[in-house]
């Protein structure tokens, strides 16, 4: 008898259990509480995630766009700034070549000046029996020469061009006439020498240049 009601408490207990553990489980309190909310919870997330997606993605092109501008200006900007120093170092070099250019087209007129007057001594006069003209003759030719020099040194070069090719660039023709033993286009007479510095034509030389007959 008495065992019989020991197993009849134990049966009564069980059946009193059983309802607190099932509404003890996590995994039926979670799928009452979907069961409540409805299938529409979770597709509600997604335009909001999708809406920052797109929001992150255009912030990004954006940036990606004004970082390809600015890469583009930094671009020119060193290449304009390389040409100025490329134009700036060429205006430099310039001036040191052609900075003495208005000096020299000055002393081109007293050489000039030395080689008519050393033409114009008749050669047969300077001699020993005529000491002091040939003391004035051989000192204009030493400064005749001397001063060549120092225009060489200097990059200035004379030009006599006489039975040359004529060229525009460095010749000035004064006339065209037909001219024995001389071929058309040639320079048949140079009535005033040219100069160059550092190849530059800084005086054309004044000529007559043949022609056909």
């Amino acid at each position: 008898m008495a065992g019989w009601c020991v197993r009849a408490v134990r049966q009564s207990y069980s059946l009193v259990a059983v309802p607190a553990r099932i509404r003890a489980s996590p995994r039926l309190l979670c799928t009452a509480t979907q069961q409540k909310n409805g299938p529409g919870s979770e597709e509600a997330e997604k335009p909001e995630q999708s809406a920052a997606e797109t929001l992150l993605m255009e912030e990004k092109t954006k940036l990606e766009d004004q970082m390809k501008d600015m890469t583009e200006k930094y671009k020119r900007a060193l290449a304009d700034t390389e040409n100025l120093r490329t134009r700036t170092q060429k205006m430099i070099d310039d001036a040191k070549l052609y900075g003495i250019q208005g000096l020299c087209k000055d002393l081109l007129e007293v050489a000039d000046i030395l080689e008519k007057a050393t033409d114009c001594v008749p050669k047969e006069e300077v001699t020993t029996q005529n000491p002091h003209l040939k003391n004035l003759y051989d000192g204009l030719v030493m400064t005749e020469v001397q001063i060549q020099k120092v225009f060489t040194k200097h990059g200035l070069v004379k030009l006599n061009p006489d039975g040359q090719k004529f060229d525009p660039y460095e010749h000035e023709a004064l006339f065209h006439a037909p001219v024995a033993g001389k071929d058309p286009g040639t320079v048949a007479i140079v009535t005033k020498v040219g100069y160059k510095l550092h190849g530059r034509t800084l005086r054309p030389a004044l000529v007559g240049v043949a022609k056909a007959p």
